[in-house]
């Protein structure tokens, strides 16, 4: 078992409360990464009609590219960044994760949401706490197992990816067959109410 800050640096989001907004229209405008947008990283599948929450300000951010690993603090996952999100600024909510380059960004997140050990180290960690949030010092005192070599990360991390995606596409279809269900239930009694 190594700790995690041995193997992985941190960069924690900029504080929200801290942001000086500007009324300067020359001040460049950021978009708020949030946890909805961290789930879309995590299947693939960006959703357009959501409204998002933006701020003008000269003061200088932490903001994200795509292939950055981003770990939430308040629902203990994470996702590699897609280029949807390039260039949002991300809060104290968040910690950017800089593995170094014999761990791949994918296997990363895979080890961070799906290893049973990690997991239990998480639960752990929030028991007794009133806020249920996740602290920097957890993260970076995380014990992590002796990882696979390289080219193998790679292959479970890019199997992993490849299957959320297609759990998520699959439910999506499910959603939309239930939605065309109940239409015509909706129709069938609508019918059934006009003959009566």
């Amino acid at each position: 078992m190594k700790k995690f800050n041995k193997v992985v640096d941190f960069v924690s989001g900029t504080p929200q409360f801290r942001i000086t907004e500007s009324f300067d229209e020359q001040s460049p405008i950021y978009t708020f990464y949030s946890q909805t947008d961290l789930s879309e990283d995590l299947i693939g599948i960006i959703t357009e009609d959501i409204d998002k929450k933006r701020v003008r300000t000269k003061d200088d951010v932490n903001t994200l590219c795509t292939g950055d690993v981003l770990f939430s603090l308040i629902s203990g996952s994470a996702a590699v960044i897609g280029a949807a999100h390039q260039g949002y600024l991300y809060t104290q909510n968040f910690v950017k994760l800089i593995p170094e380059e014999k761990i791949d960004p994918q296997f990363l997140v895979y080890l961070l949401n799906e290893n049973s050990v990690i997991k239990k180290q998480l639960l752990i960690g929030l028991q007794g706490s009133q806020v249920l949030k996740y602290s920097l010092k957890q993260i970076k005192d995380l014990e992590i197992p002796i990882l696979p070599h390289l080219e193998k990360q790679k292959i479970i991390g890019e199997i992993y990816f490849k299957q959320l995606r297609v759990q998520a596409l699959k439910n999506r279809v499910a959603k939309q067959e239930m939605m065309i269900r109940l239409q015509q239930l909706e129709e069938v009694t609508k019918h059934d109410r006009e003959s009566i």
